[in-house]
């Protein structure tokens, strides 16, 4: 086998992975989907769909049948397994042609479909489906490559599609996806047998095989061959874009101007529900953000339906310098709130000019893509993944028009297709299937001493609830070890010194541009000292103030300017320590340091109520188990305290509690939990996580 070498595209077949799948069909078409989804420029996140054919013993029959096995609804090519296909009866699911009742039925076609699936454990099938049961081949891709798009969406892509490929393409023009394109592509090749794919026009391709590795190979060829002709006219029409209008700002300054209005972003996009952020400044982002064309570009839309239907059918772009000031978020606040009114607006006017009888209520009005020239890309959805996304899906759209402009003119859907596809009843069932979302889904938390012991199972806890969460500790390698154990796209995380007003600063403007903002604000960095005061240096007692308390106003203080900026609220939940209240034996720098960060919670909590920033406290008591600071010296004096061995103190601090409990850190983890989560109207309170210690009741 000779490896084919591609510039466009990555060849990413491994002939000796492929030998081990020899002989198992479905398995070499689940290794064809990953290698495809792996590379964005042949389709992005959950884009496309993959199939194959083949020849299955009927289990009530014990005949031979054709079966189809299709990438399901929802499913992902790069990360495809077999629970995320479907196996249908070739058979039956082409009979279908026989009870079609036309374009205005078609949407009863899909229930139709489940009767046709092959044996137990199937994915929901998808609406392209019969794309790939009613043509005749063994192996097909229906891809969505952004040189193929751009063709697709070019004013004369059908022209476009003979000038490239002569009589060996077919060419279909737009139309929905499901019963009825099927019957079209079927049409197109019965009008010209000997084709190798079809052009969809402004959606996408569709390309087959015998085997998995020649549809493969058709596939990245057909691309290529794409990517070359609109390189090869790249330039002939002028510059990209129509040129350059702007400058972009230096790399580090764009930076520091999108974490600066990241939170007022997130605020004013957050009018409908709370949402997640994501930032990139890409170079091909920065190129079209700054062009000349952008003005007549952006307001088009995108072409191909799974592009629009995470980005929305346009984006905002911004009317704001890139160098504008930004210390006063109420002065831009009131600078840019009306260009978001206005896209509601023009966004209720689509729905209302384009809406049906049974169309579904109109969905979020706000914008998904909220461009920056000079500075970047910001996208906005339920959560990081989401937000992330729809950046490349918006990225691809910027790389269509690019290709349609330099071959052609590109156009986008009609808005009236784009509604359709947008408030497709079929597509309302797949959002109303959704899991209900966590507790915390939709907000982000800064937790500092996230390196590990409490700070760490909070942060798992919180993570494990649907929080998008920030890891913040000074130690750099304990943090990027917590930051590993974490699902990715869940976390980031930032070297943090809490007594250093400009490392706090950075950890707040890293949790923006990763996700927008910041919701929630864990102080839980600390150290504990043990000596009677003779003992007790005045370095001991700087130390400990620096890092409990000075930590504790800095992460309050630059968390709610970001909070204020957002507008709606927010947590600040301190882990001070059970001797804040009722203090042990020979631990005065400490106990003072407790004291101090419980009657700073009381403080903020009444200044900042006018807010709706939430301000509590967490008493701890007696964690050993897991606990970073009773790894050295504090548990050796608080041993030598109270007259026993290191080993001995789990057991010493549960026979104290009245409930003879040892305290672990996942229970200070719910503690949190439940006052970010469910006691909503609880602010300056204390929760002792202490088994219970009479000298510390609160009241």
């Amino acid at each position: 086998m000779k490896v084919k070498t591609f510039g466009h595209v990555q060849y990413l077949w491994d002939e000796k992975k492929a030998a081990e799948l020899e002989g198992d069909e479905v398995a070499l078409f689940l290794y064809r989907s990953n290698i495809l989804g792996a590379d964005l420029r042949i389709t992005n996140f959950g884009g496309g769909n993959t199939s194959c054919k083949t020849i299955e013993k009927d289990p009530p029959t014990g005949e031979e049948v054709e079966v189809m096995w299709v990438k399901g609804s929802g499913g992902d090519l790069g990360t495809l397994t077999r629970k995320g296909i479907a196996g249908l009866y070739t058979g039956r699911l082409r009979s279908l042609k026989k009870v079609y009742r036309g374009l205005q039925y078609e949407d009863e076609m899909v229930a139709l479909f489940n009767h046709c699936l092959f044996g137990s454990g199937n994915s929901a099938p998808s609406i392209d489906t019969p794309l790939h049961g009613l043509l005749p081949f063994k192996h097909i891709d229906h891809l969505h490559p952004d040189a193929l798009i751009a063709i697709a969406a070019a004013k004369d892509s059908q022209a476009i599609t003979r000038e490239i490929w002569g009589g060996s393409m077919g060419w279909a023009p737009w139309q929905r996806p499901g019963f009825d394109l099927a019957l079209q592509l079927e049409r197109r090749l019965e009008e010209n047998p000997g084709i190798r794919g079809i052009v969809l026009g402004g959606h996408g391709l569709f390309t087959w095989g015998d085997t998995s590795y020649s549809c493969y190979l058709n596939s990245l060829e057909v691309i290529e061959q794409a990517s070359l002709y609109i390189e090869n006219q790249m330039g002939k029409k002028g510059p990209a874009f129509g040129g350059q209008a702007r400058e972009s700002l230096p790399p580090q300054q764009r930076k520091e101007q999108a974490a600066a209005l990241a939170p007022i972003l997130r605020g004013l996009c957050s009018s409908h529900s709370r949402m997640i952020g994501h930032f990139t400044d890409d170079g091909r982002v920065l190129e079209f953000i700054n062009s000349r064309n952008l003005a007549k570009l952006a307001p088009l839309g995108t072409s191909c339906p799974d592009h629009f239907l995470r980005t929305k059918i346009s984006p905002l772009a911004l009317d704001l310098p890139a160098d504008e000031e930004l210390s006063s978020h109420e002065t831009v606040r009131a600078q840019i709130e009306p260009q978001f009114e206005q896209y509601r607006r023009d966004y209720a006017h689509y729905y209302e000019s384009c809406k049906h009888p049974d169309s579904p209520a109109m969905r979020d009005p706000n914008p998904v893509v909220i461009l920056w020239p000079g500075v970047g890309m910001f996208t906005f959805s339920k959560d990081k993944q989401t937000a992330r996304v729809a950046g490349e899906f918006y990225i691809n759209a910027i790389n269509v028009m690019r290709g349609a402009e330099a071959i052609s003119e590109y156009t986008a859907l009609p808005r009236q297709e784009a509604f359709n596809i947008e408030y497709w009843l079929l597509e309302e069932a797949k959002l109303q299937r959704q899991p209900p979302e966590k507790p915390l889904s939709r907000r982000v938390a800064m937790i500092t001493g996230a390196g590990g012991g409490i700070g760490k199972a909070i942060a798992k806890k919180l993570a494990a609830e649907g929080a998008n969460v920030v890891l913040a500790d000074i130690a750099e390698e304990r943090l990027k070890e917590a930051h590993s154990s974490f699902p990715k796209g869940m976390t980031a995380y930032a070297q943090c010194d809490v007594t250093d007003a400009g490392a706090v600063a950075e950890a707040y403007a890293r949790a923006c541009l990763e996700f927008g903002g910041v919701d929630i604000v864990v102080h839980s960095a600390g150290l504990a000292i043990s000596k009677p005061l003779q003992e007790t240096s005045q370095e001991d007692w700087a130390l400990l103030q620096d890092v409990l308390v000075k930590g504790q106003f800095l992460m309050a203080r630059a968390g709610v300017e970001v909070m204020r900026k957002q507008g709606f609220g927010g947590d600040i939940i301190s882990i001070a320590s059970k001797n804040g209240l009722a203090a042990g034996p020979n631990n005065v720098a400490y106990g003072t340091a407790k004291a101090a960060q419980q009657h700073m919670a009381r403080l903020l909590a009444a200044e900042l109520a006018a807010d709706h920033i939430r301000v509590n406290t967490v008493n701890p008591d007696g964690v050993i188990i897991g606990s970073k600071i009773w790894e050295g010296a504090w548990a050796e004096g608080r041993a030598k305290a109270y007259g026993i061995t290191v080993e001995g103190l789990p057991a010493h601090y549960a026979k104290r509690n009245l409930l003879k409990q040892i305290i672990l850190p996942e229970d200070i983890a719910d503690a949190v939990f439940a006052l970010a989560a469910i006691l909503r109207k609880s602010t300056g309170n204390i929760i002792n996580v202490d088994g219970g210690i009479e000298a510390a009741f609160v009241r």
